[in-house]
């Protein structure tokens, strides 16, 4: 018995790193991201979405292979789970990160260029509801019904942030919009629940992602023929791929690899509160209907977090 008590505070101690660790990760990711839709929206405005995913896949790309080339004498298996069959381990992190990566970015720059970029990034940004569901049905969470009305309640206040200091009419955009923002959502719920599950690290998985972005999207601008961007257009663009995509990716992956989707998930409902204070800054107006919604956004982020722990502590 006193070497399990002895034991028990080293535990705790690694436990407590890691959920730090993650946390961090996490909110850095949430900071790079918080800067997508308004660098997005600069850039779609004099450049097709072909030539701005090129950009953006390229810097991703460049990231990643020098995260890959910095871990490359790591083991293999570091992260691989006992008994895997290698087909698992070989196809599924690949497929997940297509669909994660490639997926999440390509329909979400659709709906930008297909509709309001402000609503496009509220769609988009309920993905950590459907993290908050997958976890109600795939975890058996102590207090289902919390989580499930905070969830709400996040999506309400994303909701009340997004739309609290326009004057426009709702549904401005075409159907095949708000279509393709749902599927970005879809697609990075699917990566959040599964990227911890795969047996490969972060690097492996999002660097071969990227390379096939390049690809698709050198087909598809080359298809469109268009100038090519020069000076502050082509860093920015550069920027949207080592940034929110490339490093963003990679914190947030490595943050559901230390802590599991739906423990640190809902961290990501602070990005669209992050936006609204950026586009705020540059020049747009935020009512006070936006701050109720901050309110709660943060609450609800609160209200899941601390259902989390409890259940962690009864365990």
């Amino acid at each position: 018995m006193v070497k399990q008590e002895d034991r028990a505070p080293s535990r705790f101690f690694r436990h407590g790193s890691g959920s730090i660790s993650a946390l961090v990760f996490a909110a850095g990711a949430v900071a790079l991201w918080s800067t997508n839709a308004l660098v997005g929206k600069s850039l779609l405005a004099s450049h097709p979405v072909s030539q701005v995913q090129f950009l953006q896949f390229s810097g991703a790309a460049l990231v990643f292979a020098v995260i890959w080339l910095m871990n490359r004498e790591d083991a293999p298996q570091r992260n691989a789970a006992p008994g895997a069959p290698a087909a698992w381990m070989g196809l599924a992190p690949v497929g997940v990160g297509i669909i994660g990566l490639v997926g999440t970015m390509v329909l979400q720059y659709l709906a930008f260029a297909s509709m309001p970029v402000i609503e496009a990034n509220l769609v988009a940004y309920t993905w950590p509801l459907m993290v908050a569901a997958a976890v109600i049905a795939l975890e058996n969470p102590r207090r289902p019904v919390l989580l499930g009305l905070a969830a709400v309640l996040g999506f309400v206040g994303v909701a009340l942030v997004i739309s609290g200091g326009r004057d426009q009419s709702w549904l401005q955009g075409d159907l095949v919009g708000y279509l393709a923002a749902f599927g970005s959502a879809l697609c990075m719920a699917f990566y959040s629940v599964m990227v911890g599950r795969v047996a490969a690290s972060p690097d492996r998985l999002l660097l071969p992602s990227s390379l096939f972005g390049v690809a698709l999207t050198f087909l598809w601008s080359a298809r469109d023929g268009v100038a090519w961007p020069s000076g502050a257009d082509l860093a920015l663009g550069l920027y949207l791929g080592a940034g929110p995509m490339g490093l963003g990716y990679y914190f947030w992956s490595r943050a559901l690899k230390l802590e599991g989707s739906g423990k640190v998930a809902v961290v990501a409902y602070l990005t669209p509160i992050a936006s609204t204070l950026l586009l705020t800054l540059s020049g747009e107006r935020m009512t006070m209907t936006a701050i109720v919604g901050a309110v709660l956004v943060i609450g609800s982020c609160v209200a899941v977090g601390m259902e989390r722990s409890e259940a962690e502590n009864h365990v």
